[in-house]
């Protein structure tokens, strides 16, 4: 059962532009105004896989009150991503870094999953390490969407 508990914190969130699947460019000033739970992840890696569809949820629950999700591949094989993506059925974007190294010197982390909340302001507000259930998104990120300006 994951529990990982996160944290409140209040920094910038970093540039990071990345491909997504379709190969083209985005990055995360993209998203400014919205709520953004950045998550990053790989296939091989249990909690990742366990942590998918309460994410998945979570997002079509939300997606319409200006949440979007953004997860970041750490290194894998596109067609594994690919696979992945198709098997769990994640509508969200899923972004490739292929040498993991930008998203390291983003956000300082080397652990997966990690997931970090922008705000709408474009403040980093909340942030765990491993996997995360539905109760718990619910609880931590639900307020933060609902804040409205």
């Amino acid at each position: 059962n994951l529990s990982a508990i996160p944290v409140k914190v209040d920094y910038p969130a970093p540039e990071l532009a990345l491909a997504n699947l379709a190969g083209n460019s985005t990055n995360l000033a993209n998203y400014r105004g919205q709520v953004v739970l950045v998550n990053l992840w790989a296939t091989w890696c249990p909690p990742c896989k366990e942590e998918m569809p309460a994410l998945e949820t979570f997002y079509r629950r939300h997606a319409e009150d200006g949440f979007a999700i953004v997860a970041v591949n750490d290194g894998d094989p596109t067609p594994d991503v690919v696979k992945f993506v198709k098997d769990y059925g994640l509508t969200f974007p899923v972004w490739l870094d292929p040498t993991y190294i930008a998203t390291e010197k983003a956000f300082k982390t080397l652990n997966l999953p990690s997931s970090f909340v922008i705000n709408r302001d474009g403040q980093i507000v909340l942030n765990w390490v491993g996997g995360v259930n539905l109760r718990t998104l619910e609880e931590y990120v639900t307020p933060i969407i609902e804040d409205q300006p």
